[in-house]
């Protein structure tokens, strides 16, 4: 974090997106927002970068509600609601929320079970530690607006086993499937030998209709 340091009647410009925080003999005298701005005495002036960025927090190995580990990793959209705070409260702030959004991450995950985390990452509650990440970040002057859930990284031994799962109930799918066409297919047949067993003439008709061309086809008046 940079400080500059102005002398009487000085002309600063703070960039937008950046704060700048003015201290006189120690104290905050204001907070300069984007524009140009003249310092009239010898002043100590900190920018602070206000505009939204990501925090990323690296894979976490937590442990879930079967006490298996799993890893996780996430990102925080963060900015900075209050300068002086941000400056004032915490040598390093920003270390300060990631220790809060690890700690908020290991509760979440404690109380849901491998069998949710392996159909999908929206099982986590993001809103749920965006609320407990905010109270901490709160009080060093930064506001978390969103917490995503990036990826949830399963043990190998469960990841086979889900995969072993999805394969067997495609395999039972399709066996049905076939089960289900061949009981139709036999039903349409038993239909058709009723209806030609009922009607002989349907029955020559159909023999006629089926045989090649040029065969030679002799009817005779049985009575079958």
């Amino acid at each position: 974090m940079s400080i500059i340091t102005a002398i009487r009647g000085r002309r600063i410009v703070v960039p937008v997106g950046r704060r700048a925080v003015e201290y006189r003999d120690g104290a905050v005298a204001r907070v300069l927002g984007p524009g140009p701005h003249r310092v009239r005495r010898a002043h100590t002036v900190v920018p602070v970068v206000v505009a939204e960025r990501l925090l990323a927090v690296a894979p976490q190995e937590v442990v879930t509600a079967e006490s298996v580990p799993v890893r996780v990793s996430m990102a925080l959209r963060i900015r900075v609601a209050d300068p002086v705070a941000y400056l004032e409260r915490a040598a390093d702030p920003d270390a300060v929320v990631y220790l809060a959004a690890q700690v908020a991450l290991r509760e979440a995950l404690g109380g849901i079970g491998i069998d949710d985390l392996a159909r999908r990452t929206a099982a986590v509650d993001g809103e749920a530690i965006r609320s407990r990440v905010g109270a901490t970040a709160e009080t060093v002057g930064v506001e978390v607006l969103a917490v995503v859930v990036k990826d949830v990284v399963l043990p190998t031994e469960i990841r086979s086993a889900a995969v072993g799962l999805i394969t067997a109930k495609a395999r039972g799918a399709a066996r049905l499937e076939e089960a289900r066409a061949e009981t139709a297919a036999l039903r349409a047949l038993a239909n058709a030998g009723r209806m030609l067993d009922g009607s002989p003439a349907l029955a020559r008709i159909r023999m006629i209709e089926a045989a090649p061309p040029g065969a030679t086809i002799v009817l005779s008046d049985t009575g079958r």
